[in-house]
């Protein structure tokens, strides 16, 4: 764990010398594209590639709303679209599948400014999750919205809604067998309008076992001074009955608060950030005084002494990012007004252009 707590200093490239004493950022952004167990053996070099290309997207697509003066909110539910949309991601388009060959997908939003929060489960046709997680937020009166319902409301505000096929990919499908085997269970049919194996490109095959991760956030500080974080996910493959992660519980994988000074979004094992009350208790934290990186790293520690993997992302009213993860890798960016994009993969590299 020591290593990995130093590795996590070395992603974050926290200044000790003359950048430590750069004034603020007007606006600052960090994404995650999930953590776990990601090595360079395991990557190919155009995997590698693509992964870095499509973080760079993602950190542009915020980075062009907090440029323009767009709130953080904004900034967050832009990147995250992006990566819904890319199949590299275990969230909308690539999500991994439950045990019954479907894709369930989870997601979250919060405001830190005034604490408002929304988020969504098991969603089956709603193309964009996170936008249907600030919808709740936003156009009505509850907080949390499961299942068909969820969908049904995303509809009635107008958010786009697909075949449940859009979301099918290759390469999670082969990831559903795997699981199914070593479990003994059956393997249900392909699902209606999914494509033929024969569409499997190199690139998508799955270069590591990602059975768990994959999830993607984002925390943002905008220029008028405001937090927000959002998560979105498809959860673990082979999941049952229903299972729901850490994600969409506000609080464990998602939360943002202006009052505490701190917005998170987690990835890993949601059944011990959900016990840890892990972004919640980061934020309680850094209200009692500790740097973002050190109330990061102590409370994933302490989340998952109790068992499981993963990391988190941080933002504070400084617009300082911090990265803390107890994987080989996570997948992560930042950009600010002051600091070009710059992304990585691996636990002990460094956030670089």
């Amino acid at each position: 764990m020591h290593l990995i707590s130093l590795a996590s200093a070395l992603i974050l490239g926290l200044a000790t010398g003359p950048a430590a004493a750069q004034d603020a950022p007007r606006w600052s952004f960090a994404i995650h594209g999930g953590a776990g167990v990601i090595e360079r053996a395991n990557l190919s070099p155009e995997q590698d590639t693509a992964y870095r290309a499509s973080l760079t997207r993602a950190l542009e697509a915020g980075s062009a709303v907090l440029a323009g003066g767009g709130s953080a909110l904004d900034a967050v539910q832009a990147a995250i679209e992006i990566m819904e949309d890319d199949p590299l991601f275990n969230a909308g388009r690539g999500a991994v599948f439950t045990a019954a060959g479907r894709n369930e997908l989870d997601a979250a939003v919060m405001n830190g400014s005034d604490l408002t929060a929304g988020s969504v489960a098991g969603l089956t046709t709603t193309r964009h999750p996170i936008a249907a997680a600030r919808a709740v937020m936003e156009r009505s009166p509850h907080v949390m919205l499961i299942g068909e319902g969820a969908d049904t409301f995303a509809a009635s505000v107008g958010l786009e809604q697909v075949d449940p096929a859009f979301f099918f990919t290759e390469r999670r499908w082969r990831g559903l067998e795997t699981a199914l085997r070593a479990q003994n269970l059956p393997i249900p049919a392909r699902p209606a309008g999914a494509p033929g194996p024969q569409a499997e490109t190199r690139l998508s095959t799955p270069p590591l076992n990602e059975r768990k991760f994959g999830t993607v956030g984002a925390v943002a500080l905008d220029s008028q001074g405001r937090l927000a974080a959002g998560t979105s996910t498809g959860g673990m493959t082979a999941k049952r009955w229903g299972r729901v992660g850490d994600v969409p519980v506000i609080g464990a994988g998602t939360y943002a608060s202006n009052r505490d000074g701190c917005a998170v979004s987690a990835t890993g094992d949601g059944e011990f950030y959900i016990r840890a009350s892990v972004a919640r208790d980061i934020c309680a934290r850094i209200a009692l005084g500790a740097t973002t990186q050190a109330a990061a790293q102590a409370e994933v520690d302490d989340a998952l002494s109790l068992g499981g993997t993963g990391g988190v992302i941080v933002m504070d009213l400084a617009g300082r990012p911090s990265f803390a993860i107890t994987t080989s890798g996570m997948y992560r960016g930042a950009v600010s007004s002051s600091e070009p994009a710059r992304v990585a993969i691996y636990g002990d590299e460094v956030l670089r252009p």
